[in-house]
């Protein structure tokens, strides 16, 4: 396995991946992600995603377990530990990353369990939640418009992998959601009933919104369940995230039970 080495900052793939590393929405246009990381890009081929060109630095290319992860790209490309730095988003580069085609946007599976994303703005949360849904079982990802980008950098790092194991269909309207044939289910801190006193329908599609406005009006009447996640610490209510992995383990405790 010969590497092709590139050594200057303007080599057009190099440009292109500096774009993709720091523009939250540039693979919408681009059609491919830039992955970090050797954990990212083993979870891609891992979940049967092919990796394109794999760039890894000079320092990286002599670590054995790196050059046999860079074979199982397209074409492999030596950079500078540099130019790497320059292509990277992370304070502590990886050593080595590569660009991966998004998968096309699939229609709505109607009956899947489903985790539906109403306008959530952090990425970070955004990409917990990825994790969560893909740790219990649920493959299907809908995120309403106003969500942050579900392919982005910062998504795709707090989502550790998860994003290719997950049907993910973002820039959603409401009514797009009326083709669903499963329950939409929501939390709130006013609901009379909490979540372990439910008979959860299975499978179903949890709501979760805004991290300041909650799930919209027109949505949440849409909810045929309104759930409380009992907090005996006092707290007014949970980040979005945790909210989920908390309904998540309870749809699958019940499911397993």
């Amino acid at each position: 396995m010969q590497p092709v080495e590139i050594r200057s900052r303007d080599n057009p793939l190099l440009v292109r991946l500096r774009k993709l590393a720091q523009d939250s929405t540039a693979y919408r246009q681009q059609g491919a992600v830039w992955l970090e990381g050797d954990h990212l890009l083993r979870a891609c081929v891992e979940r049967g995603h092919a990796l394109q060109e794999v760039v890894v630095s000079e320092s990286g290319w002599q670590q054995p377990a790196l050059r046999v992860l860079a074979g199982q790209g397209t074409r492999q490309v030596l950079v500078p530990d540099a130019l790497f730095r320059g292509i990277s988003a992370l304070e502590s580069p990886a050593a080595i990353g590569a660009l991966v085609a998004v998968p096309a946007v699939p229609g709505i599976d109607a009956q899947a369990a489903s985790i539906v994303l109403d306008r959530l703005q952090d990425a970070g949360n955004v990409g917990s939640i990825l994790r969560s849904a893909a740790a219990f079982g649920v493959r299907q990802v809908l995120a309403i418009k106003g969500t942050a980008a579900l392919w982005s950098p910062k998504v795709l790092r707090a989502g550790m992998g998860a994003h290719f194991g997950l049907r993910l269909i973002e820039g959603l309207q409401p009514d797009d959601l009326a083709v669903l044939q499963v329950p939409l289910l929501a939390t709130s801190s006013h609901a009379q009933q909490s979540i372990e006193q439910a008979r959860l329908p299975q499978p179903a599609a949890w709501v979760l919104g805004h991290e300041g406005q909650g799930v919209q009006p027109g949505l949440m009447a849409r909810c045929s369940l309104t759930l409380r996640i009992p907090q005996p610490g006092g707290e007014e209510s949970l980040n979005v995230a945790a909210a989920a992995a908390v309904c998540l383990y309870e749809a699958a405790r019940q499911r397993g039970s």
